[in-house]
């Protein structure tokens, strides 16, 4: 990637309004979610948000800055436990923003399928959304990662699936949520659009017994 260097107070006014929305959408209620966003490459720096706060009505002073070790540099508060996976996405996918959502569909879908590894959903339109897509007939795989409370080790099974699944737009925490990236914050935001529509899409399907 080349250098980039942008503003913190515009990604903390970007990831808060990002909250907002997730949230109306049930797609972040309570205190769960993390977004992050690309600071700079040189040092790494990520702008993200803290550990245990309501992402409806999250403000901009509360964003921190967090370095490569996910250790924070500026700001009050403690960034997201799961700071370390939002680095292992940012090196291996080369992203600029990572999101992650706990909606129902995406949690019901990576229990059901946990014992297949993951989910493939193809067929639809709206998998043209994703970067790089150019057909309904696309097959999508989202893997699914058991989840793991130590998260140094968490990061070692996330960068591992990645580098498995290189393609791959996403991952799913089992019984947790979805994780998903892109080249900006917009890019990322179509993603969660996106892979919400058809995770509900496919989850409702499956519910009618239409597999």
């Amino acid at each position: 990637m080349a250098a980039v260097r942008v503003s913190k107070s515009e990604l903390a006014m970007d990831l808060t309004a990002i909250g907002r929305q997730f949230y109306e959408r049930g797609w972040v209620l309570g205190t769960s979610g993390n977004f992050s966003a690309v600071l700079s490459e040189q040092p790494l720096r990520l702008a993200i948000t803290p550990s245990a706060v309501h992402k409806g009505t999250l403000g901009p002073e509360q964003i921190l800055v967090i370095d490569e070790h996910g250790r924070v540099t500026s700001g009050t508060g403690h960034p997201s436990a799961e700071t370390l996976l939002h680095v292992e996405i940012v090196r291996a996918r080369g992203a600029r923003a990572v999101l992650h959502t706990h909606s129902v569909w995406s949690t019901i879908l990576s229990d059901l399928h946990a014992a297949d590894g993951g989910l493939a959903i193809s067929g639809y339109e709206m998998l043209k959304g994703l970067d790089g897509v150019r057909s309904h007939e696309h097959r999508e795989w989202i893997p699914i990662v058991p989840n793991d409370q130590d998260m140094p080790r968490l990061a070692q099974k996330v960068r591992a699936t990645l580098d498995r699944d290189p393609v791959s737009h996403a991952f799913l925490l089992h019984r947790h949520g979805l994780y998903t990236w892109g080249q900006t914050l917009t890019d990322a935001q179509r993603h969660v659009e996106i892979l919400e529509f058809l995770l509900e899409t496919a989850g409702r399907t499956s519910a009618m017994g239409n597999r």
